[in-house]
């Protein structure tokens, strides 16, 4: 049969069905040309921001559909459309190949693992397509702590277009819910004993010592979620270190690294409070040195000081991701500061605010602030989220010097021990909003020289 054209004023609408087409007679790709209406297509909006579902919807372009893949620790990565990243950058930049050839709706997540993305950044190569409008010869850079990039394809105009590119906050937040006070001195006896701290702010009993008995030590949270107690001396200065794992328990000693010392300080810095800073003190004459502590506990060789060397200071985490060193004996009591960064370099002096003080303690309070108190004489000054010292408050609690202080309950803090003249071992609750509370009655050994950090 010859063929022949029907022409469409012959056919009445929706009278040519698929039963009444034979199997292959339509050649789709040569027969059918023009551009078919997307209503006819599925129900929903089109859009470059919606694709068509196999249930012929639009939908919104969004993560369900990605894979996501294992975690990348290494410098380089070749990523595939459709998958999920989780990116740690903790020892290294990572650069990102994206695909040479992309469809429209082609999309890839990388998300920040270890909130390291500020310190080691990730750094996109486009692969010789467009990224937002930019060929590859632009750099392609993230670089804050928490972030996640959502890319999708778009065309070949505009390329790759990130339609998220946010950090996350904190959650479920900076602080620690536990902590942990060690080592110290009471008549005549050098000790290692510890007493942790519930997430309520209950002291418990003495635990027996592990490590080397030591007084004037000092400790901070590494991690994340651990602890670490440094230095001291048993007569004799030492740099010998202690762990703190995620549920208390202290290590046995690991050999000193950097000038042996005592009556120092030290705090946490770094997102998520990953690692510490140990600075200053004596070894018989006043020092400034620090020691950085990575972020698996490792302290690191001394650090050429800065500010004015001094002992019996104290320190604590400020601002999420920083810390701060305060007060402290220069021959005088003295009530200069010195910031240290969130990545761990310490800032010249800052002018002392509020009563020069010495052997006082600190800890943060509130995820972002830190509040220094007792000491001789004994006073409390409150530490911004910026790192601002204020004037004196009125001192709650027994004066007392040669104490201790850490978080517990994720955003508050206790002070715990110290010398009154004598050995005491009251401890004072503070606020998610820094107010300290009036003495609570001791547990456990009452001694002085002691150091804390927070856990878990």
């Amino acid at each position: 049969m010859a063929k022949t054209k029907v022409k469409t004023r012959g056919l009445t609408d929706l009278n040519v069905t698929n039963a009444k087409i034979a199997a292959g007679t339509i050649d789709v790709t040569a027969k059918i040309t023009g551009v078919v209406p997307s209503a006819n297509l599925g129900s929903g909006t089109a859009s470059s921001s919606t694709y068509l579902a196999g249930d012929s919807t639009y939908k919104t372009i969004t993560a369900e559909d990605i894979s996501w893949q294992s975690v990348t620790t290494g410098a380089t990565l070749t990523a595939v459309a459709g998958n999920g990243y989780p990116i740690d950058t903790t020892s290294n930049t990572c650069t990102i190949t994206l695909p040479a050839s992309a469809s429209v709706g082609d999309q890839m997540i990388f998300t920040d693992y270890d909130r390291t993305w500020g310190t080691n950044q990730i750094i996109l190569d486009s692969n010789g397509l467009n990224y937002q409008g930019k060929d590859d010869s632009y750099s392609v850079k993230y670089d804050t702590d928490g972030q996640s990039v959502h890319i999708v394809y778009m065309d070949a105009t505009n390329g790759w277009i990130p339609i998220e590119d946010d950090a996350v906050a904190d959650a479920p937040g900076l602080g620690n819910s536990e902590g942990i006070f060690g080592y110290g001195y009471y008549p005549s006896t050098d000790t290692a004993i510890t007493n942790l701290v519930s997430n309520t702010g209950v002291i418990s009993a003495d635990v027996t010592g592990v490590g080397t008995a030591r007084q004037n030590p000092s400790g901070c949270e590494y991690g994340g979620d651990k602890g670490i107690f440094g230095f001291g001396t048993t007569g004799s200065y030492t740099a010998v270190t202690n762990l703190v794992s995620n549920a208390g328990v202290v290590a046995t000693d690991v050999t000193g690294v950097g000038t042996a010392r005592a009556y120092l300080g030290a705090c946490c810095y770094g997102g998520d409070k990953s690692k510490g800073i140990f600075g200053f003190g004596s070894t018989g004459s006043n020092v400034g040195m620090t020691n950085l502590v990575s972020s698996s506990g490792v302290v690191a060789t001394d650090v050429t000081a800065v500010g004015t060397a001094r002992r019996g200071l104290t320190a604590c985490e400020y601002g999420k991701d920083k810390g701060i060193f305060g007060f402290g004996k220069t021959g005088v009591s003295v009530g200069m500061t010195n910031l240290v960064s969130n990545a761990g370099v310490v800032a010249t002096d800052v002018t002392a605010v509020g009563t020069a003080k010495t052997y006082p303690a600190a800890c943060g309070y509130s995820e972002d602030k830190g509040i220094f108190s007792f000491g001789s004489p004994a006073a409390t000054n409150l530490v911004s989220n910026v790192g601002v010292v204020a004037s004196d408050v009125t001192q709650v609690g027994t004066a007392r010097s040669d104490l201790a202080a850490c978080e517990y309950g994720y955003d508050k803090g206790i002070f715990g021990f110290g010398n009154t003249g004598s050995y005491v071992g009251m401890t004072n609750l503070v606020s998610s909003s820094g107010v300290l509370a009036t003495d609570v009655t001791a547990v456990g050994t009452a001694r002085a020289a002691i150091a804390a950090c927070s856990f878990n």
